[in-house]
């Protein structure tokens, strides 16, 4: 029960089943390929563009998916990271359609063709595709970049989760992986903390200069597509990319510099009771303060967040058990399993996967809540069709934040004395992650973007960079003799070519579900049909207009303000407590 399968995708990648989706992918990459030159009314051209679009999609969320996932836990899986080029290559024959269906819709008269009964279904879905479209270059360029692919970005991207994957550092006179040694952050012994924090950083220093030329690598191709496609700017791309206003992250951005201090009270308070004078070492950042003695199994996790759920629903509560049941949760930290945690939405099996490394924190079980959370998000978004469920990072995070929201707060409103300041601390922990660590990050990676358009960016000024966001982010609550200058070193958020700034999407969900949380306890049961509606839609919709479905103003400042000040009340309990 502890280890996922895989068999609702295949079974293994000689099953006759993966290589009969193979083939129907060739044939779809043929009749792709044909598309273009049809003569077919604009309607009906573009019906038959969607249905290959379509079709693609699913067969290579299956396939991709069933790859994907085996090299999750398996990094340094031959046959998978074979049949990853296999499937790279086969999709980089599609770009020629997707250009050029992009350039159709991008020159069709919407308007005129909303009357067709077969294509008003997309109608959000052909409106951002012509968006899209004037960002992107030629067909023939368009081809190259994706025939480059595998061996320019996502090669780079590899190489950093092969590197951190597979990295083994010495401690306590053995070798621990890098997911476990992180994990010992989260320890009651404080020297066993500390010496976990140094072996870590000593560890980085066998991978710094590979990780360095990827993350040089990647953002240095951002830089130059995101010119060449016309964009303004790395954030801008990602604002687009996140179907976001860039005044509406300015806004986010503005109210999270504001609520600092705050934050920085509690981790002082915190370096305090842990008997630090120069502030709070990176090192026990991670600290637990009060008093548990419960420790978790992966079924107990399950029991517990179960039980939780359900006072929101039967429907929420039934899909935690749905997961545990059907093998959709990869528990245990191993060599050569990624880092971190992850839930991946398989719409074609209508199911999801949950990847742990998960060791019986209360932690690990917030974590779970997390990704549970994307499941059920999954769960609505299944109830359309697979091209109106893309949804973005944003709103990706609105589920996952509300269910682990769900869980801490039970926990501590049913806790007393040590118990209830354990759990408190825990969660204020959580938001200090989402509000001020992902803070440092936004600004690393901006400066590193910045950066690197005047050349590659050496080690030495990685770690500076990050020790800078890390200051301006925590001011004097940190240590700044003990604070963490690898930090891009292990967040793989910073190694993906399609994706950059994968770090705000997180306040803005945390901050997000805040407001919804506090809309459900005033609401209850009648309140939770609209959020089903709210997650169903997100594939839909810009994000402005997602919160609008339950009359959010998400450009205006005083709403942050407020979903923070949800999060101050918290930092005031415990100050209060730890007096």
């Amino acid at each position: 029960m502890n280890h996922w399968s895989l068999d609702a995708l295949f079974t293994s990648f000689d099953a006759k089943e993966y290589e009969a989706a193979h083939a129907t992918l060739n044939q779809l990459v043929d009749d792709a390929l044909a598309w273009e030159d049809s003569k077919d009314a604009p309607a009906v051209k573009i019906e038959k563009g969607l249905a290959l679009t379509r079709a693609f999609r699913e067969q290579s969320i299956r396939v991709g998916g069933f790859i994907n996932l085996t090299l999750a836990t398996d990094t340094s899986n031959e046959r998978a990271l074979k049949e990853m080029q296999r499937l790279q290559a086969l999709s980089a024959k599609l770009s020629p359609f997707r250009t050029a269906f992009e350039t159709y819709v991008a020159g069709a008269d919407l308007e005129a063709l909303s009357a067709s009964d077969a294509l008003k279904p997309y109608a959000f879905y052909l409106a951002e595709t012509k968006k899209s479209a004037k960002y992107l270059l030629s067909s023939a360029e368009e081809q190259l970049l994706a025939e480059l692919s595998p061996t320019g970005g996502s090669a780079w991207s590899r190489l950093h989760s092969v590197l951190t994957s597979t990295l083994m550092v010495p401690y306590d006179g053995g070798e621990k992986g890098l997911s476990e040694i992180r994990n010992l952050a989260y320890s009651k012994d404080a020297a066993v903390r500390k010496a976990a924090y140094e072996a870590e950083i000593a560890a980085y220093e066998k991978i710094e200069e590979p990780v360095a030329a990827s993350l040089n690598a990647i953002k240095g191709q951002v830089n130059t597509l995101a010119k060449k496609r016309g964009y303004a700017s790395p954030v801008a791309q990602a604002a687009e990319y996140s179907r976001m206003e860039e005044k509406t992250l300015d806004a986010l951005l503005a109210a999270m510099e504001s609520h600092l201090p705050k934050f920085r009270a509690y981790l002082k308070r915190k370096a305090k009771i842990l008997g630090h004078a120069s502030g709070l070492p990176w090192y026990d950042l991670f600290a637990p303060l009060g008093e548990s003695s419960t420790t978790f199994t992966p079924e107990s996790a399950i029991d517990y967040i179960e039980k939780q759920f359900r006072s929101f629903s039967e429907e929420l509560a039934g899909l935690a058990r749905k997961a545990y049941t059907d093998h959709w949760i990869d528990f245990p930290p191993k060599k050569g399993k990624r880092g971190g945690a992850f839930c991946s939405n398989l719409h074609p099996i209508k199911a999801s996967r949950i990847l742990m490394n998960f060791e019986g924190s209360f932690s690990n079980v917030i974590t779970l809540a997390h990704e549970l959370g994307h499941a059920y998000h999954g769960e609505q978004i299944f109830k359309e069709d697979i091209l109106n469920a893309s949804y973005t990072m944003p709103v990706a995070e609105t589920a996952s934040t509300l269910c682990e929201t769900i869980v801490k707060r039970a926990a501590i409103d049913d806790a007393e004395g040590d118990e209830k300041i354990f759990l408190l601390e825990q969660s204020i922990m959580g938001s200090t992650q989402v509000i001020v660590d992902i803070f440092s990050r936004f600004t690393f990676e901006k400066n590193v973007f910045e950066a690197r358009e005047n050349g590659p960016v050496p080690v030495r000024r990685l770690k500076a960079l990050m020790e800078a966001a890390q200051e301006k982010a925590y001011g004097d609550a940190i240590d700044p003799k003990v604070r963490h200058p690898y930090m891009w070193v292990n967040k793989p958020h910073y190694y993906s070519p399609g994706l950059s700034f994968y770090n705000f999407p997180y306040a803005y969900g945390l901050l997000f579900a805040k407001g919804i949380y506090a809309e459900w306890q005033k609401q209850g049961d009648r309140f939770v049909d609209d959020v089903n509606t709210l997650l169903q839609k997100t594939g839909q919709m810009s994000v402005e207009d997602v919160a609008a479905l339950i009359d959010l103003n998400v450009q205006d400042e005083s709403f942050w303000h407020a979903s923070l000040n949800v999060i101050e009340a918290e930092i005031d309990q415990f100050l209060e407590l730890t007096a």
